[in-house]
């Protein structure tokens, strides 16, 4: 099914923007693991809207309630399920776009796709909302990452073509602006402002480097680690482009440019540089795994644009209301945590499993 994912821990995504409540389905995690509810809590915040200058207005608590999986805060063995419940939606904004479809969104496949019975209120199933229960597995799944030594770390690398300076070493979520260099964060955040006083909105990158994993992971072909992680991360919107390591900028190199050549150290083998992003054949050879994520600009814009009615099948133009982000990367930045860590627990399930 198109809103589950993985295969030693399977994940379900379910409800819609507007409905009632969202919620996730986690299964496959094992018995006994004690879940930090306070730091699951710091990491959802992360991506909760209503925070600050460069997100929507809309106001979410998005505290978890679970409902099975737990006896108190420790897992029992059964399949894991927590709901959001919505709290601030305002239905009314969206009523126009049944019949006309918002440039950019989902709003046409799905009317094509669901034969315009598809819930369009705040982009339905399509939303940016969907990935707050992604962030609910995913922060439970950096817990039991830290617990093996794994840790995930996330930046924000360019908006609207201002690229961030540093290496992305440390963890960023302490930060409000979660940049390396705070001069690059505050050109950033001044060319968000200058997109929304235009009625505009603009895009950017998120940079993922994952430390601590062992040499094995993931399989050739088609359950190698980019595969793994390429098909969580392009579950979230916006999501357009993907690259692992060096990634295009290998295209214009030789071979002799861009093979990570291996040495032994303290009695392990690494490379000397990681182009590869720490993936080669599709399975991990215990370098830093890297990978950056291309996000497109917010496709709901405060100036008018060229539509159509689907009822008249005539052009026409559409202003859109409602409140929406002028840039959705920095509220991206855990979501991409989230997701690789969905993706490497499941690998290391699988890996348990073989090496039993």
């Amino acid at each position: 099914m198109s809103s589950s994912y993985g295969q030693n821990l399977r994940l379900t995504i379910f409800g819609q923007s507007h409905s009632p409540a969202i919620g996730m389905t986690l299964e496959g995690i094992p018995a006994g693991e004690q879940i930090d509810f306070a730091a699951l809590s710091r990491f959802l915040s992360r991506r909760a809207p209503g925070q600050n200058a460069w997100s929507t207005a809309r106001k979410e608590p998005d505290v978890p309630e679970f409902v099975s999986g737990l006896v108190g805060d420790t897992t029992c063995g059964t399949p894991l399920t927590a709901l959001i419940r919505n709290t601030d939606t305002r239905s009314k904004d969206y009523s126009a776009l049944a019949l006309t479809p918002r440039p950019g969104h989902a709003d046409y496949t799905a009317a094509v796709k669901y034969g315009g019975h598809q819930d369009f209120a705040g982009g339905g199933h399509f939303s940016g909302r969907m990935t707050a229960p992604l962030c609910i597995a995913g922060g439970i799944c950096l817990q039991l990452l830290e617990k093996e030594g794994i840790r995930v770390y996330s930046r924000i690398a360019a908006i609207g073509g201002i690229a961030d300076e540093g290496e992305l070493c440390a963890s960023t979520a302490e930060k409000e602006f979660p940049t390396v260099s705070d001069v690059r964060g505050k050109a950033m955040r001044e060319a968000i402002a200058a997109a929304r006083a235009e009625g505009d909105s603009v895009g950017g990158i998120v940079e993922c480097v994952l430390l601590g994993l062992p040499a094995g992971l993931g399989d050739p072909m088609f359950d190698g680690m980019e595969n793994r992680i390429a098909q969580i991360v392009f579950g979230i919107p916006a999501v357009k482009g993907l690259e692992f390591g060096a990634g295009f900028a290998l295209a214009a190199l030789r071979g002799s440019e861009s093979n990570d050549a291996f040495r032994v150290k303290d009695g392990k083998v690494v490379t000397e540089t990681n182009r590869c992003g720490g993936i080669l054949g599709g399975i991990t050879d215990g370098m830093p795994l890297t990978f950056k994520v291309a996000f497109k600009p917010t496709p709901s814009i405060g100036q008018t644009q060229q539509t159509v009615n689907l009822s008249s099948m005539e052009n026409t133009e559409l202003a859109i209301t409602g409140r929406h982000d002028p840039c959705i990367v920095p509220r991206a930045v855990p979501v991409v945590e989230a997701a690789a860590a969905i993706a490497v627990y499941d690998a290391l399930l699988q890996r348990r499993k073989e090496t039993r």
